[in-house]
């Protein structure tokens, strides 16, 4: 009896699982092991037989809070693959070369892992299974049905007999399949990044110069631009992004490895490296089409990873994105097991966490484009007018991160290196101006800030909602105005400090009185915390 045969003849016999998930890559193993240490019995079903190859090899520090999470992150370390400290890039306002390294920004996580996917997911995947996921490759999904109560979702094994098992949760981490999303009519596509990418791997790849000899290295160029991920074993990730149109009709006359050549050929600085080095194996083109979905969860089922949304490889976002929604995902799943009123309220903010990241990507990706003047070709030019159309709120999350010290660096250097919209010019301006006011104006108060009387925005309002606790959603009280997109979960301090000011009492006033609500804490020890949270307040606006 195969493994396959003995996997259906249990799941014939025993209870359904709690959760299916589908796809066993970043997004599905990741929220399978989250769910695994939770305690919930898992099947994941995976279309490949690992380990298998994948594109996207170049990683974020972001990704490593997850791994050790997960109790993965030392055998990742372990595993030889090479440390990314940044990225070195011919892009911007001239042709020279310039990098930038995680360090800048991130203190505790100053690199990341340029990895083998199919190494890096396999060891993902093969944690999950020591965990106690049930693991079934060659299994291609066909159909989930998500309208009832109990979910039933159809496979074909290796054999190519369709089977059907029923769960109580489903998963869809099924990649650019994007299974659920399409079949729902949810998926929709971003007309602003419809490109193609064409990509092979090179050995004896010549490094640039230490220290930044392991980065990722992106060149510009007529067409594009093209990114050289060095990997372990001597082995370089090279790859062209075109225009669809353009890749398209190119590959009409051309093979992926003729194309692929030819782009080289047209980068001065990537075909220096790449000199001496020999192209091993297939080339392969991938459609680089940009979407999201306009509903990511709903009652007893959530999308995550390139399954819910995918946006252009510029800045190497996508591991980042699946892992990060796999523990979402892993998290809207607990919540709906323990509390069904509480998931669907917390479906949105499901969304709204995801969408967050996907968008500030999206627009950090069209601010590089419209920013680069290395080249003057149509697929620039066009970039740059889809940028300068664009409207920017000085209000909008996305200004507001890259006005402050973001984590993740690329913010600073497009401002730094590229030539930007004026209207993002602008509204970059008008938040950094007004933010620099406000602590103007904090400083030149001469008296107390206690003697101070506090007026709230009329459309501040505190509610309650659901927000990221520890592996699930769970109810907290949120501050919310017309202007931020973007709730802040509030102490009850901070809630009688908002309650209290009515425009007719001091912040002393309003001290005494939350005072009288901790009885337990010393008055004295009370002055600081509430000075400092009128101060954030009144910067948040």
């Amino acid at each position: 009896m195969d493994l396959m045969t003995n996997f259906l003849t249990r799941m014939n016999s025993e209870l359904r699982p709690d959760v299916t998930i589908i796809g066993g890559g970043p997004a599905g193993s990741t929220a399978a092991s989250m769910l695994a240490k939770d305690g919930r019995s898992v099947l994941l079903l995976e279309r490949d037989q690992f380990p298998r190859d994948h594109v996207g090899e170049s990683l974020l520090p972001a990704s490593l809070p997850v791994l050790e999470e997960l109790g993965v992150y030392e055998e990742v370390r372990k595993a030889g693959f090479l440390p990314k400290y940044g990225a070195t890039m011919i892009w911007g306002s001239n042709k020279d070369p310039w990098t930038w390294r995680f360090e800048e920004t991130n203190s505790k996580y100053e690199h990341s892992y340029q990895v083998q996917r199919a190494k890096f997911d396999d060891i993902l995947l093969k944690h999950a299974i020591r965990l106690g996921v049930e693991v079934c490759e060659n299994a291609s999904v066909t159909e989930i049905d998500i309208h009832s109560s109990i979910k039933k979702v159809k496979f074909l094994d290796h054999s190519g007999i369709e089977n059907e098992i029923e769960t109580s949760f489903v998963i869809d981490a099924s990649g650019q399949s994007a299974i659920l999303s399409k079949a729902n009519g949810f998926q929709k596509w971003d007309e602003s990044f419809q490109n193609l990418a064409v990509y092979g791997y090179f050995d004896n790849v010549q490094r640039i110069s230490a220290p930044n000899e392991n980065n990722i290295f992106i060149e510009s160029y007529k067409n594009g631009w093209m990114w050289n991920i060095p990997l372990q074993g001597g082995i370089a990730s090279v790859g062209s992004v075109v225009d669809s149109g353009f890749g398209t009709e190119g590959l009409k006359h051309s093979t992926t490895k003729e194309f692929l050549l030819e782009q080289i050929d047209q980068c001065s600085e990537m075909k220096s490296l790449l000199g001496d080095a020999t192209l091993i194996g297939k080339t392969t083109a991938l459609r680089d089409w940009s979407y999201t979905s306009e509903k990511m969860a709903g009652d007893g089922w959530v999308i995550a990873g390139d399954a819910a949304c995918f946006i252009d490889p510029l800045f190497s976002s996508g591991v980042h994105l699946a892992m990060m929604s796999g523990v979402l995902a892993a998290s809207y799943s607990n919540t709906f097991f323990n509390d069904k009123v509480l998931a669907d309220a917390s479906a949105f903010e499901y969304e709204r966490l995801f969408q967050t990241e996907y968008s500030n990507f999206r627009e950090l990706a069209l601010l590089f484009y419209s920013s680069n003047r290395t080249v003057d070709s149509y697929f620039w030019e066009a970039r740059r007018i889809l940028g300068e159309d664009r409207s920017y709120s000085p209000r909008s999350a996305f200004i507001k991160a890259v006005s402050g010290q973001s984590a993740k660096g690329y913010e600073r250097a497009a401002l730094e290196r590229g030539v930007l919209p004026p209207s993002f010019i602008s509204a970059f301006r008008a938040q950094v101006d007004g933010e620099e006011a406000k602590r103007e104006k904090l400083n030149d108060i001469k008296s107390d800030i206690l003697d101070l009387i506090p007026v709230l925005h009329p459309d501040t309002k505190i509610t309650k909602s659901p927000v990221l606790g520890h592996r699930e959603f769970e109810w907290a009280m949120v501050l919310t105005t017309s202007f931020r997109d973007d709730p802040i979960q509030c102490s009850s301090m901070v809630q009688l400090l908002v309650r209290g000011s009515d425009g007719k009492r001091t912040v002393r006033q309003i001290l005494e009185a939350i005072a009288g609500f901790y009885k337990d804490v010393e008055y004295v020890n009370l002055i600081e915390p509430v000075v400092e949270a009128t101060k954030i307040l009144y910067m948040e606006g």
